[in-house]
Formats: C-alpha cells, structure tokens, sequence
C-alpha cells in the first residue's frame, strides 16, 4: 500500500467527525482504518475505531482496536474508562480487571475505582476477593454509605459483625445528605431482616424509599400513556405477514417484573451447552424506540416501511451477537420491558421464543421496595401502591398479548419452580425449541457475569427459601394489598 500524503491523511481525518454527526459509521471507520493501517502508533485511532466498531456491532474487530489502544496508551484516563466498559460487556474479565487496576494506580485515594472494582467482583461470583476490597474500603471510608449498600447486596452480616454497630451509629447522624441516607436505608433493612430484627426492617425502608422517590419522582399517568401507545402502536402486526426468520442466531426473551425469578429462569436456560445467556440485553425496546417513536409517540408499526423493521430486526441481532459472542444458536436476553413489545418481537423475530415468568405479587412488592435500583429507574419501586399498579399493568400488557399471539408466548410459575424444578425446567426447555440436558439443573455452575441484583442468589442451587417471604411483612404490605383490591393473586 502506497502512503498516504498529509494533505490525503487530514482529508481523511477531517471527514470523521461530520461523517460521524451523519451516522454514517462505515465512512468514519473506513477513513480512520486507512489512516492507522500508514500509522499503527497511533492510539487514539485505535481508541475511535474500537467505539465506532463497539457500535457497528463488530465484536472482533471492537476488541482488535481496543487491545491496540491499550497497548498503546495505557495510561491514558479514557482508554482506560473505554477498556473497562467494554472489556465488561464482552466478556473479558481479567482485561476488565486489569484495566481498573490501572485506574486505581492512577489516583491511588480515590474510592470509585476500588469500590467498581470490588463490585465487578461480586458479579463474577468472586465474593472473598470482593470482600476483602470492600471491608478495607470501609475501614478507610466508614462514612460512605453507598459502599456498605454495595458490599451487603452479595453478604450476609452475623449479628455481632462490628459494620453493623458502625452502620447504625453513622444512621444516628444528623449530617447525612439524602443520598447517603437513601444508601444506608436500603442497607440496614437487609441486615436488620437478616439478623432476625424484623421490626425495624420496614422503618428503614420507609425511610430509604421516600428519600429516593424524592430524587426521581414517578409519573404513572405518563407510564399508562406510554404503555397503551406502545400497544396499539403493534397492532397491525398480529395480522401480517412475519418477517423470515433469521438463519442462525436465535434469541429466547425472558420477561417478569423485577424480582420475579427471571434470573433464575435464564441461569436454567443459560446453563444448557447449546445456550448463551445474553442477560439484560436491553438492546430491542431501545431499537424499537429509535426506529418507531420513543414510549407515547410510538407510530403504528404495520405503516411503517417493511425494510425499516427489517433494519430493526437485524440491528438487533447485530448487537446481540456482538454482546454475546455468539453468531449462531440460541442465546437468552433478559430484557424485562420486552414485554412492552411483544407484538413486534413476534412480527421481526418469529424465530424467537419468549419466556413470561410470573410470580405470587406480594413477593414481588416485597422484594421489589426491600431491593435498590439505580436512582431514576424502576420510579414506581419506592412506593408500595405504586408497584401494585406496575404489576397490574405488566399483567395486563401480558393478557394482551397472550390472546393477540395464542401460542407463542411460555409462562411460568417461579413457586412452581422452586417447588419442583426438573419437570418445570423440562417443560422451559423444550418452549425455548431446545433439548433436555441436566446440566439447566445445575444453575450454579452457570458461567459468566451476573448482571442484576441477584448476584448472591444466582450462585446458588435452586431453593424455595424466598417463596412467601412477603408473610413475615403482611401488616407492612398493607398499602400494596389495599392498592391491589379484589384482583385474584395468580
């Protein structure tokens, strides 16, 4: 290859950018792989290509540009914040790993490095190098609420561990700011339920909630408009014609409300050789906003041009691929929202398979206000009629479309599946269009990251111990089961 001449090489650089703006990667990733095939030290090439191809959906070539990068400049703050989330996402660990050493090096007193760290480390199931992080963390930083929160989410405290009696002197204090009050709330709860003092689980609660429903206000009328809107914006599609089903990669949504056992449901599927496990993929309510209208000013999909949901279809195996490394077979997307657009997924993607798991409401209230969720998310989750109100519409958005889509969707009890796993887990399996294995009874030997709050629980075998939590806390639940009214439970 001939070089390039610096007039041709700043052409070509000084065409990233607007090509950028335009969205059109390819024409941005093409001048730049030009420029760095003439440059190879030059890192920041690299930097831009690994995002632009992290976009694309390009996981290979993501990596390829990203090691480059990091090879090249090591020590620089965003290459090192890039290697982390991306390192993450596509399943690298030890890269992750090593990447947040590099950052903690670089501001040796800073405490978000450490605790990142420590938390990534409970995600991979690695608890005692995590504790050992957080408990020198804490030592350091008795006053920071967020670390004890974090820490506690995969630990359970013995009564007479001394952060208990730390927790509740720094809760004794008059100076905390809301969101460090918010933290410790949420954390003392689940020590105080742990350690038998049940009476004082909810006053902590209470508190926490109010203080984070302070902070992200929930909008239910605006929640109701989105929800219709969304509906009838697929309508259309029950009666067209399905898109052909893609040739190779073959996505199995599972869908509940939070803290309904879907994390349980896709560690089984996961757990079979043939399988796997995307987790909260998160990528197709995101596209189908982006394509057809975001929430209330969704159009009606069935006018939209058929190469439009085409698009949509295949973005999103591009992006489901890139995140799971995996470009043919099934994998698992335990995107709970997907639940919103059931009627597209089955018009886009009729190869798929979709997983509905339910669960007795007043467990799924309970864990719901005793767990936190990242402030601005879930708003309805801090307070206790609002998540009868959820639940109800989850309900019905799933009648819904059980009745538009007869057939197509597989529903599941998580009571009966913590009951009497195999015959339950067989009958899951075979819904996903997969053979039995034994090895989906074997959750705990599940590879790979755990990405939701059930990070200790997903260790572990299958137990019934959570099934009818909510009657230690039924006087406490009564503002749910009031909101809830006359409707059955199951």
């Amino acid at each position: 290859m001939l070089p390039l001449s610096a007039a041709r090489t700043a052409s070509l650089l000084n065409s990233v950018r607007p090509a950028l703006a335009k969205g059109k990667l390819g024409e941005a990733r093409a001048a730049l792989e030009q420029v760095l095939a003439m440059e190879p030290r030059r890192g920041d090439l690299a930097f831009q290509l690994a995002q632009i191809c992290y976009q694309q959906g390009d996981r290979d070539a993501c990596l390829t540009h990203l090691d480059r990068a990091v090879e090249l400049a090591p020590d620089q703050p965003q290459v090192t914040a890039l290697a982390i989330a991306r390192y993450r996402a596509l399943g690298r660990p030890e890269q992750a790993l090593a990447a947040y050493d590099r950052q903690i090096a670089a501001d040796p007193k800073a405490i978000k490095p450490r605790a990142d760290k420590a938390h990534y480390l409970q995600l991979l199931g690695r608890f005692d190098e995590a504790e050992k992080l957080f408990r020198a963390l804490i030592k350091r930083h008795p006053n920071e609420p967020e670390l004890y929160r974090i820490f506690l989410a995969a630990k359970k405290l013995a009564a007479g561990d001394p952060l208990l009696r730390a927790m509740e002197k720094l809760w004794a204090r008059r100076d905390l700011s809301d969101r460090q009050r918010m933290h410790l709330g949420f954390a003392l709860a689940k020590v105080m339920e742990e350690t038998g003092q049940t009476a004082k689980v909810f006053p902590y609660l209470t508190s926490a909630n109010a203080l984070q429903r302070k902070a992200a206000p929930f909008d239910s009328a605006a929640q109701a408009r989105e929800f219709d809107t969304v509906r009838r914006a697929q309508m259309g599609l029950v009666s067209a014609p399905a898109l052909e089903p893609p040739p190779a990669l073959r996505p199995i949504f599972v869908t509940g409300m939070p803290r309904s056992g879907t994390t349980l449901v896709e560690r089984i599927l996961g757990a079979h050789p043939d399988v796997s496990a995307g987790g909260e993929l998160g990528h197709a309510l995101k596209l189908a906003y982006g394509y057809f209208g975001a929430g209330a000013q969704m159009r009606p999909i069935a006018q939209e041009p058929p190469e439009r949901v085409a698009a949509f279809a295949a973005q999103y195996m591009r992006l489901a691929a890139r995140d799971t490394g995996r470009n043919q077979g099934a994998i698992t997307d335990k995107s709970i929202l997907c639940h919103l657009i059931f009627g597209l997924l089955d018009h886009a993607l009729p190869g798929a398979k979709i997983i509905v798991v339910h669960r007795d409401p007043r467990d799924i209230a309970l864990s719901i206000y005793k767990n936190h969720f990242v402030t601005g998310t879930h708003r309805y989750a801090n307070d206790l009629s609002e998540i009868a109100t959820a639940i109800k519409r989850f309900r019905a958005n799933v009648a819904h479309w059980k009745e538009a889509l007869p057939g197509r969707l597989h529903e599941i009890r998580y009571e009966a599946l913590v009951a009497d796993p195999e015959p339950q887990a067989r009958a899951l399996v075979a819904a996903a269009g997969l053979d039995w294995d034994p090895a989906c009874l074997d959750t705990q030997a599940a590879q790979g990251a755990v990405k939701t709050l059930s990070v200790s629980q997903a260790r572990q075998p299958i137990y019934r111990g959570s099934a009818q939590a909510w009657k230690k806390f039924e006087t406490e639940l009564a503002p749910f089961i009031e909101a809830w009214g006359e409707e059955p439970w199951d």
